[in-house]
């Protein structure tokens, strides 16, 4: 997670401690006395505060939609224990909880426009004219996000209250937090989204020219062998074309990885020597989609394409207790240590540079700093890449139904 996403989590705690403390006494008066062994009755509400707190926020999560705001409504209305509660985006109500929605919806959007143009809480008489409704005051509080004022929380209760003043406010701070989350995730999501297409590109058409002219000089030669390279191609591109997923298998990316190989090898010959060691145990490991790909076809490039000689590659995946560990090393011309660095660090975007400092980034957003590539090279020394991979990690999961080697 990002540094803001933490300044966010821990904003989000203490603002919960704070309208669970605010709300405490007004909470533990409507609640039975009962679970003695948590405590005080202070101690009893700031405890429900935070439990019905961690049930609100998984949908504010997703954004704030009529569905979101629905689902959220109840508990937020349970959580400030008032009247009547909803939620609003800048042109209409999104949920109501509570009574009094009959004729009190219709006239809020009136009463939030003043909030939603100042980002300010305000604290207003609903001068309702039903005589048996209960909600006499309202506080109306704006949910805020990077793209300034979203919308708005409005809280329904019998009386003015301080009390509810403050906690909505702080509330509604609170349901702000998690829709700054919910944008932290979208934005990431669209960053890996760019990245795959980033990759996508980098299987050239000059590649796909290559494999499909080595398919068609083995037509009239070699029909049957023609065949197989066709297939190959299409469960190729049809892999590292896929929409949906940010994860996969290491048996998926190793088998599209072979894939790759197979038609690599049409056009090179013999000049190609690939030597798999893979260990059955580390074949259900998720990892990033494509991660492992544009490293083989960089050595590829490197080891084949600028000389004229026979050149070896090495693909090794092995069991390392807590991890996966994959090597993809190969006899080719290697590079500057220097300029690799450069390449890591985004100074260079040569095509390889995209794949190496692409998958380097990712694997560090996923699993952190220690996880990047390990890359040994040299001028004419050919390269070693090192991939350490955990095996369980959490939110990390492939997509469902994939088939594996």
């Amino acid at each position: 997670m990002t540094g803001t996403g933490l300044a966010a989590l821990a904003a989000a705690g203490a603002v919960l401690l704070v309208a669970g403390v605010a709300l405490g006494r007004l909470t533990a008066r409507r609640r039975p006395t009962a679970d003695l062994d948590l405590g005080t009755p202070v101690e009893r509400a700031t405890f429900h505060t935070l439990h019905t707190a961690s049930l609100a926020a998984p949908p504010l999560r997703a954004g704030l939609t009529e569905d979101t705001a629905r689902k959220a409504a109840r508990r937020l209305r349970s959580l400030l224990g008032t009247e009547a509660l909803c939620l609003t985006d800048r042109e209409k109500v999104l949920a109501w909880d509570g009574p009094g929605g009959d004729h009190h919806e219709q006239r809020v959007m009136a009463r939030v426009g003043a909030v939603l143009d100042s980002g300010r809480s305000q604290s207003i008489e609903t001068r309702c004219e039903d005589l048996e409704c209960p909600l006499r005051w309202a506080v109306i509080a704006p949910l805020t996000g990077d793209q300034g004022v979203l919308g708005a929380l409005v809280a329904y209760g019998s009386r003015e209250s301080a009390v509810l003043v403050r906690a909505a406010t702080e509330v509604a701070r609170w349901v702000s937090v998690q829709l700054e989350l919910a944008e932290l995730d979208r934005s990431r999501t669209r960053l890996i989204e760019a990245e795959i297409r980033a990759l996508r590109a980098q299987i050239s058409p000059h590649f796909i020219f290559n494999s499909l002219a080595a398919i068609a000089s083995f037509v009239r030669t070699d029909p049957e062998r023609a065949r197989e390279l066709l297939l190959e191609f299409a469960d190729f591109t049809r892999y590292s074309f896929r929409r949906h997923g940010e994860f996969t298998t290491l048996a998926d990316e190793l088998r599209s990885i072979e894939q790759y190989l197979a038609l690599a090898g049409a056009r090179f010959g013999r000049r190609l020597k690939v030597t798999l060691q893979v260990a059955p145990e580390v074949l259900p490991v998720a990892l990033p989609f494509l991660c492992l790909q544009p490293l083989v076809e960089n050595a590829v490039k490197h080891g084949l394409e600028d000389s004229t000689g026979e050149r070896r590659i090495t693909i090794a995946a092995q069991d390392a207790g807590a991890e996966a560990v994959v090597t993809i090393e190969d006899d080719g011309v290697g590079m500057d240590p220097d300029e690799l660095r450069r390449i890591l660090a985004g100074e260079r975007t040569g095509s390889s540079g995209i794949g190496l400092s692409n998958v380097d980034e990712r694997l560090r957003q996923v699993y952190g700093d220690d996880h990047g590539l390990v890359i040994e090279t040299g001028v004419g020394a050919g390269m070693k890449i090192t991939v350490r991979v955990p095996k369980y990690r959490a939110g990390v999961h492939s997509s469902p139904g994939r088939r594996a080697v």
